[in-house]
Formats: C-alpha cells, structure tokens, sequence
C-alpha cells in the first residue's frame, strides 16, 4: 500500500527534525519526506492537519499474558490495545506460563505475533529455567530463536553465584541482561512502600533498601564482567543516585522508569486502591520527583509502560491478597505528555523517552523517522482530551489508577510496516 500522510508535524527527535511536512510511504517504508518521489500515487491519503507524526512508540515492558495466562488477557486483545495506544514496537518479559526458557516457546510467540494484526514483538528470555534463580537457560539458543535480552521479570535472584556466570556468559557473547533490582529477602512478601502509609494501613512494606542492595550487588558485578545490564523500572531516589555514579564511571548501563511511577506516590494507595498495588511499589513524593528530574536530565534513559492487564477477580481481593500490576499501553502517551508538560520539557525530548531511547536499549531499527527506515508511525492529536474508563480501554484488563482521569493526548493513526493497524472512531 501506498499511504501518502499530508499537512502533519513531522517530529523525528533522534535527528531534531520538528516542521510540518508531508511523508510519503510505500512497500513498508518511508520512501520520501517533504518531496513527493517521482511517480507516486497514494492508495490511501491522510491528513494530518493539527496532528503530531511522530515515530511508532517502543515499549520496554508489555506483558502480552500467552503463553498460559489468557484468563487475564490475550495475545490479539493486547496487541489491538497497544496499536491503540500508538505502540509500533514492543519487547514482553518471558513471566508467562510457562516462562519463556525454551525455543520454542519462543518461536511459537513470534509466529502468533507476525500473524497477529499490532506491534512488533521482541521477545525477553529468561535467565534462568523456569526464572527459579538455579540453572542458567541455552541463551545462545534462546538469541538464535529471537530473543533480544535475558531477564528475570519480576523474581529477584538470590544466587549471587549464578548471576556472576550469567554476567560472565552474556558478556562473552555480548548479550543484553534485564534485572529489575530487587533483593530476594528484604522484600519478600512486601506490597507496599516501608513509609507512613504502610505503618497507617498495617501493609507489609518493601523498603528502599531492597532496591539499593540489589543494584549494588548487579553494578559491582558489572564492573568485574564488562556485561551490558539495563536496570528495569526504577523505583527510588536512592537508587536513581547510585545509576547516576554508575554512568559516571562509564559501566554499560541503562534504566528505565514505569509512567505510573512518574505521576503516583505512596499516597496514593491510602484508601486501599488494589489498583495501586504494584511491583516495585509507589514510594515517597521525593522519590517520584528524583525520578522525574532524572528522565529529564537522561539518567534514566527510557520511559516504558510496565502493561499487566489482570483479570478484576484478581483485583477486587483485599489489597495484600490483590494481584499487582496496571494496564498502561494505552496509557503511556498522555502519561508522558502530561509529564513533559509539567516538567517543562518540549514535545521532542518526551516522545525520545518512548520512541529512539527505547529502541536503542532494545537494539532494534525502531523510533526514528528517516527515508528508506520502516515506516512505523504514530499520529497523535496533542491537545484532544479524553477520560479513562473501562469503557474507553481496550486492553482486557481494566486495573487502572487513573480511571476516571482526564488525560490530554489522543492517538488517531498507528501505522506499522506500513498498513494503518489503528484508526480512531
């Protein structure tokens, strides 16, 4: 199909290009931006009138729930969900059931996915078999099979032993490892943050140290291997200071911050909201601001959604007992919109977080703009409002804190590899 997208804001912020231009697309990429290539002739026009072009959304963490857990979501529901939300690129942790430590497994997600209206899918192999923490998984088969990281999602690895080989491993074949830094013990069984809210409320709490151990136990690590870790979804003033040192003195890192975490504290928990519940969990106001200020000065490279759509059985439990995690894909634009907003960050900066940020820790050809790249597209109106609801998500997992929230930022076009996957009504 040739689609020719006129009249729009053309914003590319890996090159700084910012003008209102047209981009001709043709084959599954972008053949021509500004001038129409000879012979040209659109299929299908759109104008872009009032509308921002920019390049398709990567998000870091996006769990699509298949294999094995479709009574909470599926793949096809989740994937319309996150072309919805502007979403061209998307890598899911390997917490699925079973976890994804075997090829095929992972085959089998890429094919449903390739034959599966939505995003592109990079897949995140488990570290360890069955994410137990005991026995390193083939990630040299795992890499062959399509896996683009190693992870443990969300279980904390106790064996400091048999991370020390998996960090010698993946360094030898120069393999990306996601670790979300949390110790094993001093956050066993905790679901909220050890601050006046969970002395109020009788919660167990998960302290800050249980973030800052972790990440010094990985980063002293990462200096005796040389592995390239990213640091997923920090949670801590604490712990964005010690990433800070950590790039200071040159270790191959990066880290990325949940969008629920850049807007809600531990506050906003106090009334018992399940949907609040979630891994790692909302900390101080200080907290949430140190990582505002440090998407903004680039300590933290990436913004991602941390999507875990959970079924409302899960959720209407009493808080301890509730199922954690939020639905976000559609979510993550007008979050960080309404961040740069009011971080007084201009409009490239923020779509770098979830665009070419993104796509460079994922090393894959995604969030940028140029001829001849893939034409991954999100058309977005800046200023249009809109509320959450369970009506307006399309994600079959409704847990969200900010229903009933008043957002600013629509998407109306989601273009990958060339075909309209998403048209807003």
């Amino acid at each position: 199909m040739k689609i020719l997208i006129r009249n729009g804001r053309v914003i590319d912020p890996a090159s700084g290009l910012d003008a209102i231009q047209d981009i001709y697309v043709a084959a599954g990429r972008i053949v021509a931006m500004g001038q129409a290539p000879a012979d040209f002739h659109a299929n299908h026009e759109i104008d872009a009138t009032g509308l921002v072009v920019a390049p398709g959304l990567v998000d870091l963490a996006v769990r699509l729930r298949e294999p094995g857990l479709e009574y909470m979501a599926t793949l096809e529901s989740e994937m319309h969900a996150a072309a919805a939300g502007g979403i061209t690129s998307l890598a899911c942790p390997p917490d699925t059931d079973p976890p994804l430590d075997e090829p095929g497994l992972i085959e089998m997600l890429k094919f449903r996915a390739k034959n599966s209206p939505g995003p592109r899918v990079y897949p995140i192999g488990a570290l360890t078999w069955k994410l137990k923490g005991e026995r390193l998984t083939e990630m040299g088969e795992l890499h062959e099979a399509g896996c683009v990281a190693f992870s443990q999602a969300d279980t904390p690895m106790a064996n400091t032993q048999v991370m020390l080989r998996a960090l010698e491993y993946a360094s030898t074949f120069d393999l990306p490892v996601w670790l979300r830094p949390q110790d094993a013990y001093l956050g066993k069984d905790g679901v909220v943050h050890d601050g006046v809210v969970s002395a109020r409320l009788g919660l167990p709490a998960i302290p800050v140290p249980a973030e800052t151990v972790a990440l010094q136990t990985i980063i002293l690590l990462v200096r005796e291997t040389g592995a390239r870790v990213h640091f997923c979804r920090l949670s801590s003033r604490a712990g964005v200071d010690m990433v800070r040192k950590a790039k200071a003195d040159g270790l191959p890192i990066t880290c990325d911050v949940a969008i629920h975490h850049v807007h809600l504290t531990e506050m906003d928990v106090a009334d018992f909201n399940s949907n609040c519940h979630v891994e790692p969990p909302f900390r101080s106001q200080r907290d949430r601001d140190a990582l505002r200020q440090a998407i903004k000065d680039g300590v933290i490279d990436a913004i991602c959604s941390d999507h875990a759509p959970v079924d409302d059985d899960a959720k209407e439990k009493p808080f301890q007992e509730s199922e954690p995690g939020i639905t976000g894909v559609e979510l993550l634009l007008p979050l960080t919109l309404k961040w740069a907003r009011e971080a007084g960050l201009g409009l490239a900066d923020a779509l770098a977080t979830i665009t070419s940020k993104p796509a460079d820790i994922l090393g894959v050809d995604a969030g940028r703009l140029a001829v001849g790249r893939p034409a991954d597209l999100c058309l977005f109106e800046p200023d249009a409002t809109w509320t959450v609801s369970e009506k307006s998500l399309r994600s079959l997992g409704k847990n969200s804190p900010f229903l009933g929230h008043e957002l600013q930022g629509r998407v109306r076009y989601t273009v990958i590899d060339g075909h309209i996957d998403y048209k807003a009504n």
